[in-house]
Formats: structure tokens, sequence, C-alpha cells
């Protein structure tokens, strides 16, 4: 370990609320609202809060690819939120997840309004709803899953512990950088070495367990992530790259992309999604054009 500087804890910690940090204005030790905002709901039954982060990416993917397959039920308005503005404490937004992280969902055609929150929930509640993007064999769906939880127990080593460290924290320390970056490496070699042996996380079938795992490991070897490729080796693990461009180039794909988008080229920018045809007419650059 290179620092010279060690950090004695205190009996009782403190919350020092200028600390400092990409997220320090919006991160908290406590829960619920802080201001009092109210959810707007569109025309469609599926109401999705969100942002086109990798959670949120992975629920715009999953409805894309279920309107794809002809389930128009599954059309949706997706809402933007905006979490470095704070939307996710407003008390609408709590109301639909006490956790206040993106994305939630809200189900209108239920007898009764269904929330649901957490993206691997999300997934598996619309794979079940619909009966797609799930396998129907007890041995594979239970794989799927597998992979499916894998995804979500696996990235905040990658997000919170990796991302942070190596890209948003203010100072860059040896030690921490170190570990995380071990555990990352380690989990892309797991996917690589599984990859191997199967085109999709599930044998040949391609899941809901492939539509949570791509927009975080995917994302990272195809260098959207952190911009940290390099820095990782990412192509040396070829079966991830394999896998990971192959769902890039599906259409369903690019369009989950786009959805709840604030950053990049304005035409792949959707801020808000109300119907299909949104895709082709009110992109963000078709918006300013507009405006001007």
């Amino acid at each position: 370990m290179s620092e010279s500087l060690t950090y004695e804890p205190p009996i009782v910690w403190k919350w020092d609320t200028e600390n400092g940090g990409a997220w320090a204005k919006t991160n908290r030790p406590i829960a619920g609202a802080t201001h009092e905002n109210k959810l707007p709901v569109g025309k469609h039954p599926l109401q999705l809060y969100s942002l086109a982060t990798p959670n949120g990416v992975k629920v715009t993917i999953m409805l894309e690819e279920l309107l794809a397959l002809g389930i128009n039920e599954a059309e949706y308005d997706a809402f933007l939120i905006r979490i470095g503005n704070g939307d996710q404490f407003g008390s609408g937004f709590v109301e639909v997840n006490p956790n206040s992280k993106i994305p939630a969902l809200m189900d209108y055609s239920t007898e009764k309004p269904t929330r649901v929150f957490e993206s691997g929930a999300i997934l598996l509640y619309l794979a079940e709803k619909f009966n797609a993007l799930i396998p129907k064999d007890t041995i594979m769906r239970t794989e799927c899953l597998s992979w499916l939880f894998w995804q979500m127990g696996s990235a905040p080593y990658l997000g919170g512990g990796f991302g942070h460290f190596y890209n948003y924290a203010t100072e860059k320390y040896q030690y921490p950088i170190d570990r995380f970056t071990m555990e990352v490496k380690r989990q892309l070699d797991v996917l690589d070495q599984h990859l191997a042996k199967n085109e999709y996380m599930c044998n040949d079938e391609y899941t809901i367990a492939d539509i949570a795992i791509w927009p975080w490991y995917g994302g990272l070897v195809l260098n959207r992530v952190y911009e940290a490729a390099e820095f990782l080796d990412a192509n040396s693990y070829k079966h991830v790259i394999r896998w990971s461009e192959e769902i890039d180039s599906r259409e369903t794909v690019q369009r989950g992309r786009m959805v709840n988008r604030v950053r990049g080229e304005l035409n792949e920018q959707l801020r808000e999604r109300h119907d299909a045809t949104d895709f082709i007419h009110k992109t963000q650059d078709k918006i300013e054009l507009s405006n001007n």
C-alpha cells in the first residue's frame, strides 16, 4: 500500500454532508422523501420511472424486447428521474420505491396497482407476467435465476466498489482500486469461462439473465462504463466481448439504451418515451431543433 495516511474510525460515525464526491449532494444516511412531488402518469398500464444507467437500461431493454415479440400489453410510458437532482427523493417516487433508487415500475393493469422496485425484481415480474424471456424448463429456469441473482450480488462490487474508487472518488487510493479491480476481473473471468461454452447465459436461449448482466458487464468491456476497458484489459475476455457485441447489435437493445438517456449524442437520447414512434419523432435532437 503506497499511502502513508491512515484513518482511525470514530467510536460513533457522524454524517459529513460536505465530504465531496460526485454524489455528495444526493447521498445521505437516511431514507424517505425530502420534498413533495407527485409522479406523472401516462396512457399505458405500465409506468416506468427511471434513468439510463445500467440498472435503468435493463428494464427499458426488457420492455422493448417484449414489444418486439408482439406482446402489445408491454407498451409503456417512461418518465425521466434525474438522480443527480434528487428526483428519487420526491414523495411520489418514494411511494413507488421506498429505497429511492431507479428504476421503479407501476403496473395499473392489476386489480390493485402493483409497484415493483429493484431492477432484477422488475425483470422477473415482467418475464412471469408475459411468460417470455425466461426458460420454461425447470432446470434452465433455475439456471437463469441463478445468473440473474449473480448479477444483483456482483454488480455492487463493480459499481459501488470499482466504479466509485476508480472513477468517482475525489482522491485515488491504490488499496481500494486494487481490491475492487481484482474482484471485477475475477467476475469477468467467471463470465468468460461460462460464455466459452454457452452462446448466452442460459445455454443458447436469450433471457432476462442476459438482459440483467449486459448493461453492466457488456457496457464495461465495450468501454461505456467508467471508461476502464483498457485498464481492465477487457479485450482479453474474448468470449465476453463476443457476447457483448452480439447483444449490442440487437435493435431492441439499441432502443432500450436510448430511453431516459440524458448523455451522449442528442439523436440517441429519448428522455421520455410514450409511444414507439417517439424513437423517430421525439429524440432530443429533434426536440431541440423544433424549439429553435
